[in-house]
């Protein structure tokens, strides 16, 4: 039956698409996006220390998929709430914090052997909005223009079809269907956010679930492609093109722009790692050229690269250095203008102002 927004799309098509997706266009740019992927799981398994991409990284595409849904906070306050033992943190900074702890439940419960599952979607949905509730029971879900309130979309309405419909959407996941892995996530995308099965939390949980999918496949070891960041830079486009999936057909479209977000994504992820290493390397001489040899270490210099705020605990726990000495070494580094200390509540915090400036 054709789609009518008056109506509940109670008859959204199961997976696989009856239409040809595979055309000549869609192969092409899978070629090429496949290949930048590639590219970036080796680029990021160059690194000292994977940390210093994925904690950064993982934030970032926390904050992006969050301001989607208009959920909005700046990377100050993130990286200071991630760092600092501080209650006041404002409501949407921990909205986003709560979509990174999400995406790292998600690598565990991959890591643990674990398909991607409605179990699972329902798990990084309610970590996400911190909430007990589960698939969409009752009627009158709409998505709708927030100025004139017309109807943009009806998902479909009763748990048991969409439950029904997210079981086609595992097995079309997990099926070992003769497809390009990146071209089936661009289709699997779709489909969950048509199914649109919780009251809220639709958009992130299905921008994690493409993350965990590619690592689930193996083109990924770490969280660390961005793929947020080319959604909101084109987010009107994003959400035209879903349409033009539902109202029309439109596969091509669609997956054509998946793809194209993921080989741009990829290359200036990669351009992010360069620069990492680059801004790694200077700081390592610079730490060699002034600070005493008592406190300088390769390994000190790496962990203040995981994140941009670091704090006298971080070395404890690491190991480097116990409580009085690492306060000594934070100081020094402060004194070499490698860090810059900035007071939260009772804790001293120290960003990396040059990897700050390089994440922002």
């Amino acid at each position: 039956m054709s789609y009518s927004p008056d109506k509940p799309h109670n008859y959204l098509p199961p997976l696989p698409p009856e239409a040809d997706i595979e055309t000549s266009a869609v192969l092409k740019a899978a070629i090429v996006a496949n290949r930048a992927l590639a590219e970036l799981k080796g680029k990021s398994e160059t690194l000292p220390n994977p940390a210093m991409l994925v904690n950064s990284i993982v934030l970032q595409e926390a904050k992006s998929s969050s301001e989607i849904e208009n959920i909005v906070t700046t990377n100050d306050k993130l990286f200071t709430a991630l760092s600092a033992e501080d209650s006041s943190v404002d409501p949407q900074t921990k909205e986003v914090l709560r979509y990174r702890q999400a995406l790292w439940k998600g690598v565990s419960w991959l890591a643990d052997g674990e398909p991607l599952s409605t179990e699972l979607f329902i798990e990084l949905m309610q970590t996400i909005k911190e909430t007990d509730d589960g698939i969409r029971s009752i009627a009158g879900t709409v998505i709708a223009n927030p100025n004139t309130r017309k109807i943009i979309y009806w998902p479909p309405e009763g748990e048991e079809l969409i439950r029904n419909l997210l079981i086609n959407l595992e097995h079309y996941i997990q099926a070992d269907y003769e497809m390009d892995p990146l071209i089936k996530m661009a289709v699997a995308h779709y489909q969950f956010e048509a199914i649109h099965p919780f009251e809220d939390g639709n958009g992130r949980t299905g921008r994690l679930i493409n993350i965990l999918y590619l690592i689930d496949k193996g083109l990924l070891n770490q969280p660390v492609l961005y793929l947020s960041d080319a959604i909101i830079r084109q987010k009107q486009e994003y959400y035209r093109l879903l349409r033009g999936v539902t109202e029309n057909g439109e596969w091509e479209p669609w997956i054509l722009f998946m793809l194209e977000a993921v080989e741009s994504t990829s290359r200036q992820t990669m351009e992010r790692i360069g620069q990492i290493i680059t801004l790694l390397n200077e700081t390592l001489e610079l730490a060699r050229e002034k600070l005493p040899d008592r406190v300088y270490s390769k390994e000190l210099i790496e962990l203040l690269f995981e994140q941009p705020y670091c704090k006298v605990k971080h070395l404890v726990d690491r190991g480097i250095a116990k409580r009085q000495t690492a306060a000594e070494y934070l100081r020094e580094l402060e004194e070499a203008g490698i860090l810059k200390s900035k007071q939260v509540g009772r804790e001293n915090l120290f960003l990396n102002v040059g990897l700050y400036e390089l994440l922002v």
